[in-house]
Order: structure tokens, then C-alpha cells, then sequence
């Protein structure tokens, strides 16, 4: 509420015939605008809606009757990356070789073509990219593959443990290309 204040204001000029001008002044009581303030606090908050959680989308394999076959996937369309130390990028398609044959050397540049070659040729449904990484190898390089599955479009794709076999033909052939 406001109030007027009619005490005695003083000033001005003084003297015979001078009428006293009165000065009024005016507070303003501000109590009831915080309670106005609060009500409209109070029904924002009531009546604005909570942001929903968001859950990102996840694509689990059917179930099979032998749980062992889950994860199997064909040897025509599996391509195998293995990664080493300093960079290098090892691959090969299908099953390794027991002599090591179809065993590659590639780096990060070029991983891409083989990626997008094995994509072109083998069925959608097919199609999976094995990663491995060595303990050599850094988690840049996890990163940097992972990347290649987003740029590449690669819908199926996992993140393994290294098998044994597979870790001494990586140092083997580090090892061969570190002597030339």
C-alpha cells in the first residue's frame, strides 16, 4: 500500500504574506509485489514441464538357441583391424591364415579404402569389422578407428580382445619393419 506523508515540510520563503507550501512525500510499500513475486515463482514452477530423459537408441542380436552363435559372424564379410604401436594399422578378411597370408600392413590413411573396398563388396547383412587393439597401442588410435566406423557408415562393428596368435604376427611383422 502507499502511504502519504503530511508532516510539516519546511523551505522556501519565509516572511509576511508567503502561503507555506506543504511537500508531500510518498513511500511505497513493496510487501505485497514479493508476495505477487513468489505466487508467480510458485506457479512457473508447477506448471512447467520437466525435460524428458533421453535414451539413446540400442540394437541388440537376436537371440539364438546355442548362445555360442550370437556372436558368430560369416567369414566372407568379417574384416579384421589390429592395431600396433606407433600408428601402424594391420588387417585381413575372414579367418587369419595359418602362414599368415592374408595378413596386411596399412596405416590410418589408407584403412579407409580397404574399409570402404570390403563395404562395396559384401553384403549389408554380412558385413562386420572386427577392432583389436594391442597393448602397444595407444588410445588414439581407438579413437581415430572408431572414427573410420562413424565417417565409413559401418553399422556393425565391434571392439575385441587381441588373441594371441594374432599379437605375435603384429610384433613379427613391427619387428620386420622396424630392421628395414
Amino acid at each position: 500500500m502507499a502511504e502519504m506523508d503530511t508532516s510539516g515540510g519546511g523551505g522556501g520563503k519565509k516572511g509576511p504574506g508567503v502561503k507555506k507550501s506543504k511537500k508531500l512525500s510518498t513511500r511505497v510499500d513493496l510487501t505485497p509485489m514479493v508476495d505477487l513475486g513468489f505466487l508467480l515463482i510458485t506457479f512457473f514452477i508447477f506448471t512447467t514441464t520437466m525435460s524428458q530423459p533421453t535414451a539413446m537408441k540400442l540394437f541388440l542380436p537376436k537371440d539364438a538357441e546355442n548362445p555360442d552363435d550370437n556372436n558368430k559372424a560369416k567369414e566372407s564379410g568379417a574384416l579384421t583391424i589390429l592395431l600396433g604401436k606407433d600408428n601402424n594399422v594391420f588387417f585381413y578378411e575372414g579367418i587369419l591364415a595359418p602362414d599368415g597370408s592374408n595378413f596386411k600392413s596399412s596405416n590410418f590413411t589408407d584403412i579407409r579404402k580397404e574399409i570402404i573396398r570390403k563395404k562395396q563388396t559384401t553384403p549389408e547383412k554380412d558385413f562386420v569389422v572386427v577392432i583389436k587393439a594391442t597393448n602397444e597401442s595407444t588410445y588414439k588410435n581407438v579413437i581415430d578407428i572408431l572414427d573410420e566406423m562413424t565417417i565409413n557408415v559401418v553399422k556393425r562393428y565391434a571392439l575385441v580382445d587381441i588373441s594371441e596368435p594374432e599379437d605375435q604376427v603384429v610384433k613379427l611383422t613391427e619387428g620386420s619393419n622396424a630392421a628395414k
